[in-house]
């Protein structure tokens, strides 16, 4: 896949951790997910993600997916 065409998505995950006073360690141990992966989504470097993750961090961060998830221009800018 040529690099303009991969994916835009981002994780707010830094600001919703900072709002909820919560450390990447502990929203692993709540979501069931190891810091690893955990880590891997936050630094933008998944290619995926499931229902069953994306529901288990809004139940950890009482959110909305739409409160973790942006999808930015072509150029990387914030919409």
């Amino acid at each position: 896949m040529p690099p303009e065409e991969q994916h835009r998505v981002v994780l707010h995950l830094d600001a919703l951790l900072a709002r909820k006073g919560l450390t990447l360690t502990e929203l692993a141990d709540r979501v069931g997910l190891t810091l690893a992966n955990l880590s891997i989504l936050k630094n933008g470097r998944a290619k995926a993600i499931r229902f069953s993750t994306l529901t288990a961090l809004c139940d950890a961060l009482d959110c909305q997916p739409g409160d973790l998830l942006e999808v930015t221009d072509r150029t990387g800018s914030r919409r």
